[in-house]
C-alpha cells in the first residue's frame, strides 16, 4: 500500500529525549498565527509557550477563561477565547470569532483530549472520547477551513500509542449497542485522530494544507489521567502469544512534558517535513508502520494507515456532525 511506504522514518537527528524548545530553536515564527486546543494545561500548554516564545500569536480556546488566563499570564502573543469540544454551537461560535479576524491560519494543533473517563456523553448522545478527542476537531477543522487554506497550514493531531488498542468501530462508534469499555473508547478516538489527519493531508494538500498526527509519550504529569487510578495510567500492555507483557525498555519509558510537546511542534513548524504529510509521528520522526500482531508498543498500526477506513470515517463524521469541509 502506496501509503504505508510513506510511514518511514526520516532519521530526522532528533530523539525520544529531545525537547519542544530544541525543536524550534532557530525558527522564527513572527507574523505566523495558530491555534493551540488544551493550550492551557500539560503538553498544550508547553506548545503554546513554545509557539509564542518563538513570535508566533497563538489562540487558546478554553472552557473557563480564568483558568486559561492563570495559566498563561506568563506568556507573551496569547489570546484566548471560549470553547467547548462536546459542544458543536460553541466550537461553531469560536471559529466564527476567528474568521472574522479575517487572519491566515498557519498552524492548528488538536491537542485537547480525554482519556478513559466513565460513560459520558454529550447532548447528542455521542460517547465522550469519540466526541471531544475527534469529533469536537473534526467540526473545528472543517469550521476554520478557509483560515487554514488561506495560511497554507499545518495541521496536527495529536493522537497516541493507544490506537494500537484498537481501531474505529464503524457500526457503533457511540457505545448505544456494546458495554461500554473505556479503553476500547480512547483506542477509538485514539485511531481517529491518525485517520483523519491522513484522509485531510489527502484532501488538503491541493490546497497547501498538510496534515500529521502525534503521539507525545507517555507523560504521568499532566491531567489526561484525572479519572485513572496509578495502576491504570499507561494503557493496557502489549501481551505476547502467552499473555504476559511484553518486555520492552521503549514501553516503560515516560518522557517530561517538555520532551512530550516536541512532535508536535516539529510537526507544525520543522522544515524537515516540507512536501511531506498524512503520516503518524512519534519521538520527534515519522514513525514506523508495524503490522497488527507486532508486540512493538511504537510504530503505527494497519486500521489506523487505512485509506478506505479514513474515507468511511471522514463521511461517518460528517453525518455525525452535520459538518462538512468546503474542499
Amino acid at each position: 500500500m502506496s501509503e504505508n511506504i510513506r510511514q518511514t522514518p526520516i532519521h530526522s537527528g532528533f530523539d525520544a529525549h529531545t525537547t519542544a524548545e530544541e525543536v524550534i530553536k532557530g525558527i522564527d515564527l513572527t507574523g505566523k498565527v495558530a491555534i493551540v486546543t488544551g493550550g492551557y494545561s500539560g503538553i498544550g500548554l508547553e506548545t503554546t509557550r513554545v509557539l509564542a516564545n518563538a513570535g508566533a500569536t497563538v489562540i487558546v480556546p478554553v472552557r473557563t477563561l480564568d483558568k486559561g488566563r492563570e495559566a498563561l499570564k506568563d506568556i507573551p502573543n496569547v489570546e484566548l477565547d471560549t470553547m467547548d469540544l462536546m459542544d458543536p454551537a460553541s466550537i461553531d461560535g469560536f471559529a466564527e470569532r476567528f474568521l472574522e479576524t479575517n487572519r491566515p491560519l498557519d498552524i492548528l494543533i488538536n491537542s485537547a483530549g480525554v482519556m478513559a473517563p466513565p460513560l459520558k456523553r454529550d447532548d447528542r448522545g455521542y460517547e465522550s472520547q469519540f466526541s471531544t478527542n475527534h469529533l469536537g476537531h473534526f467540526q473545528l477543522t472543517a469550521r476554520l477551513w478557509p483560515a487554514l487554506e488561506q495560511g497554507n497550514a499545518r495541521v496536527v493531531a495529536v493522537s497516541s500509542r493507544g490506537h494500537r488498542l484498537g481501531g474505529v468501530d464503524f457500526d457503533d462508534p457511540n457505545f448505544e449497542h456494546k458495554a461500554y469499555d473505556k479503553w476500547k473508547g480512547y483506542a477509538q478516538s485514539k485511531t481517529a485522530n491518525i485517520l483523519f489527519a491522513l484522509e485531510l493531508d489527502k484532501r488538503g494538500k491541493a490546497y497547501g494544507v498538510r496534515a500529521f498526527s502525534v503521539h507525545p509519550g507517555l507523560i504521568p504529569d499532566t491531567s489526561l489521567g484525572r479519572d485513572l487510578t496509578r495502576e491504570e495510567f499507561a494503557p493496557k500492555p502489549v501481551l505476547d502469544e502467552n499473555g504476559e507483557p511484553v518486555s520492552n525498555e521503549q514501553q516503560a519509558m515516560v518522557k517530561t512534558i517538555e520532551q512530550g510537546a516536541a512532535t508536535s511542534v516539529w510537526c507544525a513548524v520543522s522544515p524537515q517535513l516540507k512536501g511531506l504529510g498524512g503520516v503518524y509521528c512519534e519521538d520527534v520522526d515519522i514513525s514506523k508502520a508495524e503490522p497488527e500482531d507486532s508486540s512493538e508498543p511504537a510504530g503505527v498500526r494497519p486500521w489506523a494507515i487505512n485509506p478506505e477506513f479514513a474515507r468511511q470515517l471522514w463521511t461517518m463524521s460528517e453525518s455525525l456532525t452535520g459538518t462538512q469541509f468546503d474542499i
